[in-house]
């Protein structure tokens, strides 16, 4: 009978230096189920540091701007060389260093370019756990749009795993068909690491970082909140979307699919549990909500018009200007004459007045109000649904701490209740609203 593997990943912070390396080993060799390691490149050692991947950027912006790739690069080598003495390793990191300054300084594009300080902590790691590695470029394939090739990267993943007893596979890359190295997003790592856990089958994901899983609340908001021992992809997906970001939220959706659960740990903390992150899970009595989480930031345009509902198109045509103006919306709460849609002052910075202006053209309706400064807040939890009264409780909540509720949408699923409010009232609400639920 086979063992089960796992497969670990482990972030930045996790990989700084050699003494978090030793950690990493102590972790993976404590579990022989650990078969298949994802590192990210080396994170922050300390609070003003830099990462090697915002270092490498630099030297590639450097050489795009004429100058000299040197002096740029000179960091970046003292780090691998400085984790490679310590921890008495063999591989000639130096040659490897030469080949990547060459390759910058001459013209290789930025994806490689940052896709670089997994590349080298990958071959680190993988001496010094004594495992074998397997470069990412050539297990992990984009199409000629760029876009993940999910399919063949199965295919082909699955075939190396299965030859390999242990390995370690680098984080956040992949090759294009011409065989360019193509980046995931920032933090993409956390995607590789779901990647390579459904390529192998995993009875379990497990990503390692700085912190022991998720929190119910933000902590530099509410003092000391409670631990989520357990969170569901959904509710996972509905936090990590309102700011919630201990994990890349596209991560989710390769172990979603292959019904593997996550386990988020602490590398510097490892005998702590963790949240694990299921398809479903058992609710306690109490487990009304999972979490609070919530973002600044938001414009709410409200257009009103006599007999709305009734006028076939006149959402459609909404929506339509938004996209003619490339801004997307993020809620759309609406009644029998009025719509509202709500929108990230990021994307409609510079285009107010032309999309009002659009709106009045292209709909005529009686009115269009415009609300800035407000902060979307989130309350998520399974067990909403079958509480009475939960609704009741959140808003008593806001009246209670004298805050405002702006807008309201909720969910069919039941599952959250999004709340709009005055941004200078966004931290004093999500207080209000943890506590009324977490005694």
């Amino acid at each position: 009978m086979l063992m089960e593997t796992v497969v670990a990943k482990f972030g930045g912070s996790s990989l700084s230096d050699a003494g978090q390396f030793e950690k990493v080993k102590q972790i993976v060799l404590a579990d022989p189920r650990r078969r298949f390691v994802v590192p990210s490149a080396p994170g922050k050692r300390f609070g003003s540091d830099t990462k090697v991947t915002d270092m490498l950027i630099a030297a590639h912006e450097a050489v795009s701007a004429g100058k000299d790739v040197t002096a740029y690069f000179e960091p970046i080598r003292a780090r691998y060389l400085g984790i490679a003495q310590q921890l008495g390793l063999k591989t000639d990191i130096g040659r490897e260093l030469d080949v990547i300054q060459y390759a910058i300084a001459h013209g290789q594009n930025v994806d490689y370019t940052a896709s670089r300080g997994e590349y080298l902590n990958g071959l680190l790691l993988a001496e010094y756990l004594g495992f074998s590695f397997i470069d990412a470029a050539e297990v992990i394939f984009f199409d000629a749009r760029g876009n993940y090739d999910a399919a063949r990267t199965q295919e082909e993943l699955s075939k190396r795993l299965a030859k390999a007893q242990r390995a370690v596979v680098p984080g956040f890359y992949g090759s294009c068909i011409d065989g360019s190295i193509k980046t995931f997003s920032r933090g993409g790592s956390d995607i590789t690491g779901a990647i390579v856990a459904r390529a192998a089958s995993a009875a379990m994901y497990e990503n390692w970082t700085d912190v022991s899983g998720f929190l119910m609340a933000d902590p530099r908001i509410v003092d000391n909140p409670k631990p989520i021992e357990s969170i569901t992809y959904r509710e996972l997906r509905e936090l990590s979307y309102m700011g919630a970001t201990v994990l890349h939220e596209e991560a989710i959706f390769p172990v979603k699919q292959a019904g593997i659960p996550v386990n988020i740990r602490n590398t510097n903390r490892p005998d702590d549990l963790g949240t694990r992150i299921v398809a479903d899970a058992p609710l306690c009595p109490d487990d009304t909500i999972t979490g609070v989480a919530g973002h600044k930031g938001y414009t709410a345009i409200s257009i009103e018009k006599a007999m709305m509902n009734s006028e076939m198109g006149f959402g459609r045509r909404v929506l339509k200007v938004l996209e003619d103006y490339a801004v997307s919306f993020e809620h759309l709460p609406t009644g029998i004459d009025t719509m509202t849609v709500v929108v990230n002052d990021k994307l409609i910075a510079g285009k107010l007045d032309d999309v009002i202006t659009s709106i009045y053209r292209v709909c005529s309706p009686d009115s269009v109000e415009v609300t800035t400064g407000l902060s979307l807040i989130a309350t998520v939890g399974r067990g909403m649904v079958r509480q009475p009264g939960t609704a009741a409780h959140l808003f008593s909540a806001l009246r209670d701490a004298g805050i405002n509720v702006r807008m309201i949408d909720q969910g069919s699923s039941e599952m959250n209740i999004i709340v709009g409010v005055e941004t200078h009232d966004f931290e004093k609400a999500i207080r209000a609203i943890y506590h009324a639920f977490v005694k």
